[in-house]
């Protein structure tokens, strides 16, 4: 009797952990349903070293190592089996937006700097621009100036004197505050 027992017991368990298993399959469609809907925030990757039009410019054959690494950074890759060469590389994905990706590799002969070669660099300004947000709406903004007649349309009537008088004579103060320290002993 025990064994039958724990037959029926142990075939409830099976069918019970099924009936728990099959559910959550059916709540992962409807919470993915759920998750679909939500938008997901996606970052920014930027990696390596931005190198503008401003600085290729500035590269002139001869310029030391060091002054090249002051002007550039210190490179992305550096290769102890090509020791006369540094490979500057940029990356930037930002979330619907196309890929950016520039390369630069500087050739050097002892520690001079012999040659550069690379692709189209932006400009500082170029890549500043790319981060602005977008604008709202191509509607011009109106000038908000007004005339001198317009101000006098929306100024207050001023009252007549003999109005103003006798006000300003029955005025009283109506809160006296006191001193905000006490007395000097």
């Amino acid at each position: 009797m025990v064994f039958l027992l724990r037959r029926i017991f142990f075939a409830s368990l099976c069918l019970g952990g099924a009936a728990v298993l099959t559910a959550c399959g059916g709540l992962d469609r409807v919470s993915g349903g759920i998750v679909g809907m939500v938008p997901v925030y996606k970052v920014g990757v930027v990696q390596g070293n931005f190198i503008s039009k401003e600085q290729v410019a500035a590269l002139q054959p001869g310029m030391a190592r060091q002054q090249v690494a002051d002007l550039l950074g210190t490179p992305l890759l550096a290769s102890v089996f090509h020791a006369d060469r540094w490979d500057y590389a940029f990356t930037m994905k930002n979330p619907g937006v196309e890929p950016v990706s520039r390369k630069l590799t500087v050739f050097f002969k002892g520690d001079s700097l012999e040659r550069f070669e690379g692709d189209e660099m932006v400009t500082e300004a170029e890549f500043a621009a790319q981060f602005a947000p977008p604008k709202k709406s191509n509607k011009a903004v109106p000038t908000l100036e007004a005339s001198e007649e317009v101000l006098k349309a929306f100024a207050p009537a001023t009252p007549k004197a003999t109005e103003a008088a006798p006000a300003a004579a029955t005025s009283t103060p109506s809160t006296v505050y006191p001193p905000l320290e006490p007395p000097p002993r």
